[in-house]
């Protein structure tokens, strides 16, 4: 994220380069070594993992990541060839191009972390007893399981699941 705010030069437009799947920062490695600017922007995400919960730096854009190709010696047969780089992302047979302005304010928002679940969002239990019955998240006991409010008989009951046994209502 700093890397492309503490450069003077930047770019008018950043090319499009689409990674192989999960390799976002494996080709973004392998770019900057051959002295290519690359920019990947990130998201944290909270995930499940091993049974806990785990916060996760995740692509903002899965399977792509914007470089600055920079003088017109580069070839588009060296990106192809890099390491975690599936290819150059083309319309028309003419490489895609992405406005500077736009990789600048992708840097410079702030995202805020993705909850699994949030409070009072409405969820789904998928396994056990109450499988199919739609509650109300409540908040988070312990690493693997939650509090989920749940209507029975007319009642508004609290229970505790793990957090793998429930989804997010549609």
């Amino acid at each position: 994220m700093s890397d492309l705010q503490t450069r003077t030069a930047t770019p008018e437009a950043w090319y499009v380069v689409q990674t192989k799947p999960r390799q976002e920062p494996r080709a973004r490695e392998h770019l900057e070594n051959q002295g290519i600017r690359c920019v990947l922007p990130m998201l944290r995400v909270e995930k499940m993992r091993r049974r806990t919960r785990q916060w996760v730096d995740e692509p903002l854009f899965a399977r792509y990541l914007f470089i600055d190709r920079g003088d017109a010696e580069a070839r588009w047969s060296v990106l192809r060839s890099t390491r975690g780089v599936s290819n150059v992302v083309r319309f028309g047979g003419v490489p895609a191009k992405v406005p500077s302005v736009w990789i600048n304010s992708f840097l410079a928002r702030e995202r805020p972390p993705v909850r699994l679940f949030s409070t009072g969002q409405r969820v789904v239990v998928t396994q056990g007893l109450f499988t199919g019955i739609e509650g109300i998240y409540q908040l988070p006991d312990g690493d693997s399981r939650a509090i989920v409010l749940l209507d029975l008989l007319g009642k508004r009951c609290a229970g505790k699941f793990s957090v793998e046994a429930l989804r997010r209502a549609r």
